[in-house]
């Protein structure tokens, strides 16, 4: 590859991302909209900068319509979940006995907005914790744009080792660790440590959005030991089985958030009258009640479905392997650019395999849901068409974004635009570049949506570059994927999939504002963590 990495070619890969940021955060464009011309911009500097030829920007593309269209899959399905508990009222249900359990509505709204995101994460990931999350927080008076970001916030922690390791795994596979190794331990060690920073994090500002000094006061020594169950039980449980290192501990913090419920400092009624991201009138409006012969645990369905399903299929290797039988991908022909940046051929790229899939997950829960819940009463006639109709609609604004998006992320990697911003950054500040180790990973995850695909982007990349500055590689691996995470809450992907299912497309930008002034000083924190004990 003989792509010159000087500044100019470096501005040209970026730009892209600066109009895309300008025009959703500058100009309050949604993703609908600004993801087109960003899109657009990336082709014409693919073409006239990095030398691509239309068959390549072809392929890219059609490589990125099929993945966005899985994404999609996960999108659609997530919905009909949430359209299946709304159409029932369970959300009015959920709202009310959460609210029993959880007089304290500070830890109420860490348990619907941080704890079940997280526990999500562990066993689906794919932007479904933001998609049901916002929702439920809704339900119980959380401003829909805030019912967004807590979720956003909430659930980025487990996207490493979440998702039953998923894309722990991927940074494992592209870099040659060998499962068990020391090396191996040591990243997932120095990962599991960076990201227990993130995790900190992420629940005291969950706090602080809700009512700043007062509300941390109360709620820090929940978040304290919260945290040391998700974040020390994933960084323990990380030198024993990466798997579920991210799962059994956000399960435990489900059972003892409820716990901490019946204790002395938060088992009494307790709110903030004047907290910003609370509408407690909007919760209540509009003249529906809950059913009141629907339980919590009848209201929950679909997500105990959706937990079963998912660890019966993930966990028992012979139902793995059986159902994962089914498979179909795209062939694409090997292509390369004018400065001989190769993307080679593929005979199945990016395979679907239906039957163990997110989407199937979701959508097998949302169908048993919706008959159980119609045998009981509680969807009415003519319930079933209207929630299919509402899933669909919902889905296909955000369809047009995520299309365009994949597409993008897609283009910028077959034209090398995305390596030349990573060797642009190493080449200019040498040492210096592990203090924004963790950005690159950060970055990865803005464009691709995923935590699992910017370790597969960048994994060997931060791991050659480590090697050049003779620095330990599992600090940097590490920090690659904790960046990695702390992205995933500034994913548009992941924004879009909660401003749909809050129903408030096109505030994608004021969302990301938000949550970059979380996001950004914590991936500087572990920047200049890292840089400090590299220069020990």
């Amino acid at each position: 590859m003989n792509i010159p990495v000087n500044l100019f070619m470096w501005i040209m890969a970026f730009l892209p991302i600066i109009v895309l940021l300008v025009l959703m955060m500058k100009f309050h464009w949604g993703a609908t909209e600004a993801a087109p011309v960003g899109l657009l911009i990336t082709i014409i500097t693919g073409v006239f900068f990095y030398k691509a030829d239309i068959r390549l920007i072809a392929s890219e593309s059609a490589k990125g319509i099929w993945n966005a269209l899985i994404i999609i899959l996960i999108v659609w399905t997530a919905i009909l979940m949430y359209q299946v508990g709304d159409e029932a009222r369970a959300f009015l249900v959920i709202r009310n006995g959460m609210r029993k359990l959880l007089p304290n509505e500070l830890l109420l709204i860490l348990a619907m907005g941080w704890i079940f995101e997280s526990f999500l994460q562990g066993i689906t990931g794919f932007g479904v914790p933001v998609a049901v999350g916002a929702p439920l927080l809704i339900g119980i008076g959380v401003k829909p744009m805030w019912a967004v970001i807590i979720p956003l916030l909430g659930q980025a922690w487990g996207n490493t080792f979440g998702t039953l390791g998923a894309a722990w795994d991927s940074l494992a596979m592209g870099t040659n660790l060998i499962p068990g190794s020391g090396e191996y331990l040591m990243t997932a060690l120095w990962a599991g440590v960076f990201i227990w920073i993130w995790n900190v994090i992420g629940g005291l500002a969950t706090c602080w959005f809700y009512g700043k000094g007062r509300a941390l006061k109360k709620g820090f020594a929940a978040v304290l030991i919260l945290s040391v169950i998700q974040g020390g039980g994933e960084l323990l449980l990380t030198q024993i089985n990466t798997t579920i290192s991210c799962f059994v501990p956000a399960c435990i913090s489900l059972i003892v958030i409820l716990i901490l419920g019946r204790t002395k400092w938060y088992r009494e009624e307790w709110s903030l009258k004047d907290s910003p991201i609370m509408n407690r009138d909007y919760a209540s409006q509009g003249g529906e009640e809950a059913p009141l012969d629907m339980s919590l645990i009848q209201a929950f369905v679909p997500y105990f479905l959706l937990s079963f399903i998912t660890l019966a299929v993930l966990l028992i290797k012979p139902v793995y392997n059986f159902l994962g039988q089914v498979e179909f991908g795209l062939s694409f022909p090997k292509t390369v650019t004018g400065y001989g940046h190769v993307n080679e051929a593929y005979e199945s790229f990016s395979p679907l395999t239906p039957f163990n899939h997110a989407s199937m997950f979701l959508l097998a829960s949302s169908l048993i849901g919706l008959v159980y819940y119609k045998k009981h009463g509680w969807i009415k006639k003519g319930g079933a068409q209207r929630i299919f109709v509402k899933s669909i609609s919902m889905t296909m604004p955000s369809g047009i974004a995520v299309i365009c998006l994949v597409i993008m992320s897609k283009i910028m990697d077959g034209t090398g635009q995305t390596i030349v911003l990573a060797n642009g950054i190493v080449s200019v500040l040498g040492r210096i570049y592990t203090a924004l180790a963790p950005f690159v990973g950060f970055l990865g995850t803005f464009m691709t949506g995923s935590t699992m695909s910017s370790n597969i982007l960048f994994g060997g990349f931060q791991m050659t570059t480590a090697n050049l500055l003779q620095v330990d590689p599992s600090q940097i691996m590490g920090a690659q994927t904790a960046g990695a995470t702390i992205g995933s809450a500034i994913s548009p992907s992941k924004i879009i999939l909660g401003t749909t299912t809050a129903s408030i497309l096109g505030s994608e930008g004021d969302i990301m504002k938000k949550i970059l002034l979380i996001t950004l000083p914590a991936t500087i924190l572990i920047g200049l963590i890292l840089f400090v004990i590299t220069i020990i």
